[in-house]
């Protein structure tokens, strides 16, 4: 799909990793320039202090498939090297603090003067303007934390809880990709490329936009409640017989409720003047979910789902992930895919979001080590053996050694 395209992905973490991820799973040739020691999130299970976890899935989500180099920005050779690599490139991609890297002359503005054609997609935590544009930021503080997206998931009168790890930043990831190809589309058009600029915070606005939205226009906003107080008792999770929660979500509006009603058993409340009408449910919302508890608590899942079905009713299980990947739906969706090893042999991972009718976005390629492909790239761009020996010596560079470290 991107066959051709080439990224320079000076990154680490994991928002603007996962965006050179998804492109590299479409096809597109992604060079990760790391530091000699490597991007932190080939750690990632260095503090479980065992051996039960001999890959990284962590890691390899967002970087298979690419060619790795391990290059010293700090000196002026290792941005030489940068520089050249931009010079002929499609896309630059990173997410260093734009203070170090205005620095270092890899800013947009230097870097479009070497190829006016490049796109160059910033991620920050905070945005690229204002006081905190050279914050860092992590995904559950900017994302999470600041922009209110917390605040809205949590029940009210709960304690704010943590978000999964890189929630935030694969949907800021997916967003960063999207923007990288609009530009690239223009650049073809046009011959112009642009700054990209994608942010943890503005990615977190976005996803709870919907309600960001009735509190901009209205000044207030209904958030999220316990299950036992929902403001729309059929818009809720309900425990079967054999204690598997579902969800029932009802559409907006009046459609659901008879046929709810119907399949639970309940068919006398639709004309019961307590839940005549949705103002009327959600009065006495603590009432029908009590009657709705009972009605679950009578049969078991695999006896709900033909009656729900039948009912038309969107639903779900709620399933854990052994649940979900033992769900023959998960694997026809194409949710995973087999990631390969140097080795010849693979585990199961997750996809890209997102497939195509005649194109393969499995992984394509092994999760590189540090710094495994540094002197070839570097011979491509034209740097002579004894350069590279120098470079080597002079800790510009690092190539992978047999004992799985960035030789410096």
């Amino acid at each position: 799909m991107l066959e051709g395209f080439k990224v320079i992905e000076m990154a680490t973490y994991i928002a603007a990793p996962a965006a050179g991820g998804i492109m590299a799973d479409w096809g597109a040739d992604v060079i990760k320039v790391e530091p000699l020691g490597g991007c932190p999130m080939r750690k990632f299970y260095a503090s479980a202090m065992t051996d039960d976890y001999p890959d990284n899935p962590v890691s390899a989500l967002d970087n298979r498939g690419k060619r790795a180099i391990a290059v010293n920005t700090g000196t002026e050779e290792g941005r030489d090297i940068v520089r050249k690599l931009v010079a002929d490139a499609d896309v630059f991609l990173t997410n260093v603090r734009p203070s170090q890297l205005k620095e270092q002359g890899l800013d947009f503005d230097t870097l479009k003067l070497i190829n006016p054609k490049l796109v160059y997609a910033s991620v920050t935590g905070f945005g690229l303007e204002g006081e905190e544009a050279d914050k860092p930021g992590f995904d559950t503080a900017a994302f999470m934390s600041k922009s209110g997206f917390g605040w809205m998931m949590t029940p009210k009168g709960s304690s704010p809880a943590p978000l999964r790890t890189a929630a935030g930043d694969h949907i800021t990831g997916i967003a960063t990709a999207s923007g990288i190809l609009a530009a690239l589309l223009k650049a073809q058009k046009s011959g112009e490329g642009c700054l990209v600029e994608s942010s943890l915070l503005r990615s977190a606005a976005y996803a709870v936009g919907c309600d960001y939205g009735t509190w901009l226009r209205y000044g207030r906003v209904a958030r999220s409640r316990p299950r036992e107080e929902a403001i729309v008792a059929i818009n809720n999770y309900y425990l079967t017989a054999d204690e598997h929660w579902l969800f029932i979500n009802a559409r907006p509006g009046e459609p659901d409720w008879p046929d709810v009603a119907r399949a639970t058993g309940l068919e006398p409340l639709i004309d019961d003047e307590r839940f005549g009408s949705l103002r009327d449910r959600r009065k006495n919302g603590v009432e029908l979910i009590a009657l709705l508890d009972a009605a679950f608590a009578t049969k078991t899942l695999e006896e709900w789902k033909p009656l729900l079905d039948a009912a038309g009713l969107i639903w779900s299980p709620v399933q854990n992930f052994e649940q979900a990947y033992n769900d023959p739906q998960m694997h026809a969706a194409g949710v995973f895919v087999d990631m390969p090893k140097a080795d010849g042999t693979s585990y199961k991972n997750i996809a890209s979001p997102i497939r195509f009718s005649n194109e393969s976005t499995d992984p394509k390629g092994v999760l590189p080590e540090i710094g495994q492909d540094t002197m070839a790239v570097l011979d491509d761009l034209g740097l002579d053996e004894e350069t590279r020996a120098r470079y080597l010596e002079a800790n510009v560079i690092g190539q992978y050694s047999v004992t799985g470290q960035s030789s410096e």
